[in-house]
């Protein structure tokens, strides 16, 4: 990469009858001021489709950015790898077998060089021709993260509803402040994944994640289109495996550095109950009645034997917590910048 102040003392240096060199040492300056991208496209089973989307981003993206297209595929069984591997330019990554798309977009980011990342399905619905006003929202509203949203989708009635029924579960659970966290087509500075991996289905909710640790996220219209070719990867399967991540990403939200608040309060809720319970079956033995046609006894039992799980649960939770955060890269608070004055 050649340096930006090198160039300019190029510039006072040339000639003014030296066009060329000057035209060259301009061109080398635009490359050097031009935003970097990082396109993120995980595929499988999508022979159909690379090659025009490819074209689609090498149509949007060259003389505008500085870019580099990383196709990430997940263990495709058609001829995907093959025809992915003949394109340019690209960086092509391939799974010894399918790890799903969280894999994918894991293995994709971690191998960017630039300092944003677009990521988008391999299936062609994603508009690049969205990116150019992804990246002037991002850059107009100082955000760390733009995501897409897919207003007037092109799926099946079935996907759309189960996508509206987890959306709303999603505000009401994670609160990430966007209409559509299904949508792939998002725009990231590269910070945000410093101390981030993902697994699981968990791309569904990398601005929910982000949020948590402080980043900015933003929200802009993009266009949606029928697929061209290939089948659906959508199942039942993952609207589950969805599901589950989503109750992780809401106990991380709340509790990740206090699970003792959670789960020692449920345990005092128990043994408070139990206390109850056993108040209530003292008072029936001492007024004669067979216990053992009550259920008393063994409510008061389960009552008291969970809520000390639950307690014992909690603090052990609270040290492996405790335990995560001083072991890893990871902390509970994110840091914007720091400015130092003197």
């Amino acid at each position: 990469m050649v340096d930006n102040s090198n160039v300019n003392n190029l510039l006072k240096m040339a000639s003014d009858k030296d066009e060329i060199k000057i035209h060259y040492i301009c061109f080398l300056q635009k490359q050097i001021l031009m935003i970097g991208l990082s396109l993120v496209i995980p595929v499988y089973n999508e022979e159909e489709n690379i090659t025009k989307l490819h074209h689609e981003i090498v149509e949007t993206c060259r003389g505008k950015y500085n870019f580099e297209i990383i196709i990430v595929d997940d263990g495709s069984s058609d001829r995907t790898a093959e025809i992915a591997k003949g394109l340019s330019p690209v960086k092509f990554i391939q799974f010894r077998k399918n790890f799903g798309q969280t894999a994918a977009f894991d293995a994709g980011i971690k191998a960017a060089k630039y300092d944003l990342i677009v990521t988008m399905d391999g299936d062609g619905q994603n508009d690049p021709g969205d990116i150019p006003k992804m990246l002037e929202y991002l850059e107009r509203n100082d955000l760390d993260i733009v995501s897409g949203w897919r207003k007037n989708r092109k799926d099946k009635l079935m996907k759309r509803f189960v996508s509206r029924v987890a959306n709303r579960l999603r505000k009401v659970m994670v609160h990430d402040g966007i209409h559509d966290s299904g949508c792939s087509l998002k725009v990231y500075k590269k910070e945000c994944f410093d101390n981030i991996t993902l697994y699981g289905e968990m791309h569904r909710f990398i601005p929910a994640m982000l949020k948590i640790k402080g980043f900015s996220v933003g929200e802009v219209v993009v266009n949606h289109r029928n697929r061209q070719g290939g089948i659906t990867k959508y199942n039942w399967r993952r609207t589950f495996k969805g599901f589950i991540d989503m109750l992780s990403v809401w106990f991380w939200n709340k509790y990740a550095v206090r699970p003792l608040h959670l789960l020692g309060v449920l345990g005092l809720l128990f043994l408070i109950a139990g206390f109850v319970s056993t108040l209530a079956t003292l008072y029936i033995y001492f007024i004669r009645i067979d216990l053992s046609n009550t259920v008393w006894p063994l409510l008061t039992v389960f009552l008291i034997i969970t809520g000390i799980l639950l307690l014992v649960l909690g603090l052990i939770s609270d040290m492996l917590s405790k335990s995560y955060y001083e072991t890893t890269k990871d902390s509970s608070y994110s840091v914007k910048e720091v400015v130092e004055n003197e």
